[in-house]
Protein backbone atom coordinates (compact mmCIF):
# COMPACT_ATOMS: atom_id res chain seq x y z
CA UNK A 1 0.00 0.00 0.00
CA UNK A 2 1.24 3.46 -0.92
CA UNK A 3 -0.11 6.82 0.11
CA UNK A 4 0.51 9.81 -2.13
CA UNK A 5 0.24 13.41 -1.02
CA UNK A 6 0.57 16.27 -3.49
CA UNK A 7 1.61 19.78 -2.58
CA UNK A 8 2.79 22.94 -4.25
CA UNK A 9 -0.36 23.97 -6.05
CA UNK A 10 -1.64 27.50 -5.96
CA UNK A 11 -2.56 30.55 -7.98
CA UNK A 12 -0.17 32.21 -10.38
CA UNK A 13 -0.31 34.61 -13.27
CA UNK A 14 0.26 33.48 -16.82
CA UNK A 15 3.95 33.05 -17.50
CA UNK A 16 4.69 32.05 -13.93
CA UNK A 17 6.02 28.79 -12.54
CA UNK A 18 5.05 26.24 -9.92
CA UNK A 19 6.65 23.06 -8.70
CA UNK A 20 4.38 20.30 -7.54
CA UNK A 21 5.61 17.62 -5.19
CA UNK A 22 4.24 14.14 -4.58
CA UNK A 23 5.38 12.52 -1.37
CA UNK A 24 4.96 8.76 -1.20
CA UNK A 25 4.70 6.86 2.04
CA UNK A 26 4.44 3.16 2.69
CA UNK A 27 6.38 1.01 0.29
CA UNK A 28 9.52 2.55 -1.19
CA UNK A 29 8.69 4.73 -4.16
CA UNK A 30 11.40 3.11 -6.27
CA UNK A 31 9.03 0.18 -6.61
CA UNK A 32 6.67 2.33 -8.64
CA UNK A 33 6.58 4.27 -11.84
CA UNK A 34 4.96 7.64 -11.30
CA UNK A 35 2.73 9.90 -13.28
CA UNK A 36 1.02 13.24 -13.17
CA UNK A 37 -2.48 13.78 -14.49
CA UNK A 38 -4.82 16.74 -14.39
CA UNK A 39 -8.55 17.24 -14.57
CA UNK A 40 -10.88 20.14 -15.11
CA UNK A 41 -14.47 19.81 -13.83
CA UNK A 42 -16.66 18.37 -16.53
CA UNK A 43 -13.74 17.07 -18.57
CA UNK A 44 -11.87 13.81 -18.70
CA UNK A 45 -8.71 13.27 -16.78
CA UNK A 46 -5.67 14.18 -18.89
CA UNK A 47 -2.19 12.69 -18.84
CA UNK A 48 0.54 15.23 -18.13
CA UNK A 49 3.80 13.37 -17.56
CA UNK A 50 5.20 10.01 -16.52
CA UNK A 51 8.52 8.74 -15.22
CA UNK A 52 10.00 5.28 -14.85
CA UNK A 53 11.04 3.77 -11.54
CA UNK A 54 14.62 5.00 -11.68
CA UNK A 55 13.83 8.21 -13.49
CA UNK A 56 15.57 7.24 -16.72
CA UNK A 57 12.51 7.29 -18.96
CA UNK A 58 10.25 10.35 -19.04
CA UNK A 59 7.14 10.99 -21.07
CA UNK A 60 5.05 14.10 -21.61
CA UNK A 61 1.77 15.10 -23.14
CA UNK A 62 2.37 16.52 -26.58
CA UNK A 63 0.40 19.66 -25.77
CA UNK A 64 2.88 20.82 -23.13
CA UNK A 65 5.51 21.97 -25.64
CA UNK A 66 8.37 21.37 -23.26
CA UNK A 67 7.08 23.63 -20.49
CA UNK A 68 6.83 20.92 -17.83
CA UNK A 69 9.53 18.67 -16.39
CA UNK A 70 8.94 15.54 -14.35
CA UNK A 71 11.58 14.24 -11.97
CA UNK A 72 11.92 12.10 -8.89
CA UNK A 73 14.15 11.67 -5.88
CA UNK A 74 13.85 8.08 -4.72
CA UNK A 75 15.91 8.77 -1.63
CA UNK A 76 13.16 11.15 -0.56
CA UNK A 77 10.30 9.05 -1.96
CA UNK A 78 9.15 12.14 -3.83
CA UNK A 79 8.22 12.94 -7.40
CA UNK A 80 8.09 16.44 -8.82
CA UNK A 81 6.47 18.35 -11.64
CA UNK A 82 8.17 21.60 -12.54
CA UNK A 83 5.76 23.77 -14.51
CA UNK A 84 7.09 26.82 -16.34
CA UNK A 85 5.46 29.43 -18.53
CA UNK A 86 2.08 28.49 -17.19
CA UNK A 87 -1.01 29.31 -19.23
CA UNK A 88 -4.64 29.76 -18.18
CA UNK A 89 -5.46 26.47 -19.90
CA UNK A 90 -3.17 24.71 -17.42
CA UNK A 91 -5.72 25.44 -14.70
CA UNK A 92 -6.83 22.12 -13.24
CA UNK A 93 -6.57 19.80 -10.30
CA UNK A 94 -3.28 17.94 -10.62
CA UNK A 95 -3.04 14.37 -9.42
CA UNK A 96 -0.01 12.25 -8.69
CA UNK A 97 -0.26 8.52 -9.36
CA UNK A 98 1.88 5.44 -8.87
CA UNK A 99 1.89 2.07 -10.59
CA UNK A 100 3.69 -1.16 -9.85
CA UNK A 101 3.91 -2.08 -13.53
CA UNK A 102 6.71 -0.66 -15.62
CA UNK A 103 6.38 2.36 -17.87
CA UNK A 104 8.40 1.86 -21.02
CA UNK A 105 6.48 3.80 -23.61
CA UNK A 106 4.52 7.00 -23.89
CA UNK A 107 1.40 5.03 -24.71
CA UNK A 108 1.75 3.02 -21.54
CA UNK A 109 2.50 6.07 -19.40
CA UNK A 110 -0.76 7.69 -20.53
CA UNK A 111 -2.95 4.81 -19.39
CA UNK A 112 -4.49 6.15 -16.23
CA UNK A 113 -6.29 2.88 -15.54
CA UNK A 114 -2.91 1.19 -15.10
CA UNK A 115 -2.00 3.29 -12.07
CA UNK A 116 -2.64 1.64 -8.73
CA UNK A 117 -2.54 4.58 -6.34
CA UNK A 118 -3.66 8.19 -6.56
CA UNK A 119 -3.19 11.27 -4.46
CA UNK A 120 -5.96 13.61 -3.42
CA UNK A 121 -4.98 16.28 -5.93
CA UNK A 122 -3.74 19.84 -5.71
CA UNK A 123 -5.37 22.82 -7.40
CA UNK A 124 -3.42 24.91 -9.89
CA UNK A 125 -5.02 28.13 -11.06
CA UNK A 126 -3.42 30.31 -13.73
CA UNK A 127 -4.87 33.75 -14.35
CA UNK A 128 -4.41 35.78 -17.50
Amino acid sequence: QVQLVESGGGSVQAGGSLRLSCAASGRSSISYAMGWFRQVPGKEREFVAGISRRGVLKYYADSLSGRFTISRDNAKNTAYLQMNNLKPEDTAVYYCAARSTAVDSAQEARRGERYDYWGQGTQVTVSS
